[in-house]
């Protein structure tokens, strides 16, 4: 059964309109219907500014770039068979190729621009997807537009016997630095 709604008030035969929100044009305001809608404009305006003003704030701290760490212990030399070895590749950037008389560390950077080429091990060279520059497994450019050989990154054996790569100190072969101390670890 539903319900009836409430009789309107009934004054002289009408009924009695509810009260709007605003009174109509020309009468006065009260006090607190005033400053229930000052107050609202004012809360929001605020609300509008201090998210502008968050992110202008927001501009002032960029974001940050957390790359690896520039050095790193690499395992003995015992652990490293003959060749191109690319477990280094991916977390630090770093090569490292052994030969019958030592070591060293190749930069995964390109030389063109920057770009990470492919060790290809069935054609014994890198080769960079981008443009197509080619390096023998010593690092030195031999196809492609990159201008210069691979960087190598300085390799040493720290106190505990195991091999220490450091990626703040490069070698360019042009320079002649592939023949320092550093760039090439005798075994």
């Amino acid at each position: 059964m539903a319900e009836a709604p409430p009789p309107e008030k009934v004054s002289e035969g009408r009924p009695t309109p509810a009260t709007p929100p605003y009174p109509p044009y020309g009468q006065k305001i009260t006090r607190r219907q005033f400053l229930s809608w000052f107050t609202l404009a004012w809360a929001s305006f605020a609300a509008a500014t201090l998210g502008a003003l968050s992110l202008c704030l927001r501009f002032m701290f960029p974001n940050v770039l957390f790359e690896p760490k520039m050095s790193f212990k690499a395992g003995k030399p015992e652990e490293y068979e003959l060749g191109v070895d690319e477990r280094w590749k991916e977390k630090y950037g770093v090569w490292i190729i052994k030969t019958n008389v030592g070591m060293y560390a190749l930069s995964t950077v390109c030389t063109h621009l920057g770009c990470t080429p492919n060790w290809l091990a069935n054609e014994n060279k890198f080769k960079c997807p981008c443009h197509g520059s080619g390096f023998y497994s010593t690092g030195i450019n031999f196809e492609g537009p990159a201008p210069r050989p691979l960087e190598r990154v300085l390799i040493s054996q720290a106190e505990d016997g195991q091999v220490l790569i450091d990626k703040s100190k490069i070698f360019q072969q042009e320079k002649g630095q592939w023949n320092l101390p550093g760039a090439f670890l005798p075994l």
